[in-house]
């Protein structure tokens, strides 16, 4: 049995197990039957498969950026996440650009990015500043920006119970970080303000 055989009968365990602690136990309730390897199934290869990524992998293979001395922005990249707190899910979009170094890549490679950070128990605050870190570090960017924003489920179901309320995070790196025009050159293209 491989490792991450291991992980998916622990999970189908503890999703029984959670089950029977709500008093829905699987052999009782024929609608819940499958619901353990269901739900570990999800779990491991819908929601946390991020961790089976790595970021320096993603960005490789690069192409040369030869005159490419201008902004790349990638937006309106769709994403989900998990939040660490009580582990309930949450949605938005991700608005990400870098100012080329020696290489540019293709423009799917920046939402599997995104995912690869977001699909793992992280909070939205973390997830642009490891956006913004790899392409600095793996992609060797000039510059590196990243704004979310996110429809957080915590702040729907539970506690405030507020339906419609956004969170928007953002980090900055290298030429993003120092230029200010540059930054709301960023901004404007993707109609936000200054976040």
């Amino acid at each position: 049995m491989t490792e991450k055989d291991e992980k998916r009968a622990k999970l189908t365990k503890a999703f029984e197990d959670f089950l029977r602690g709500i008093g829905r136990s699987p052999g009782t309730f024929p609608e819940l039957l499958d619901t353990p390897v269901r739900a570990a199934d999800m779990w491991m290869d819908d929601l946390l498969d991020g961790y089976e990524w790595e970021p320096k992998v993603i960005l490789e293979g690069g192409l040369p950026a030869a005159n490419n001395r201008g902004m790349v922005v990638i937006r309106d990249i769709f994403f989900h996440s998990i939040c660490p707190h009580h582990l309930l899910p949450s949605h938005g979009v991700a608005h990400v650009a870098y100012m080329p170094g020696d290489q540019i890549v293709g423009f799917s490679k920046i939402s599997r990015l995104v995912d690869c950070f977001a699909h793992r128990l992280t909070l939205q605050e973390t997830i642009v500043k490891e956006v913004c870190d790899a392409l600095m570090t793996h992609l060797g960017a000039r510059g590196a920006a990243c704004v979310i924003d996110a429809e957080q489920f915590c702040m729907i179901v539970r506690g405030v119970r507020k339906p419609g309320s956004r969170a928007i995070t953002s980090d900055y790196a290298g030429d993003f970080l120092t230029d200010t025009a540059l930054r709301m050159e960023f901004l404007h293209a993707i109609d936000a303000e200054e976040a």
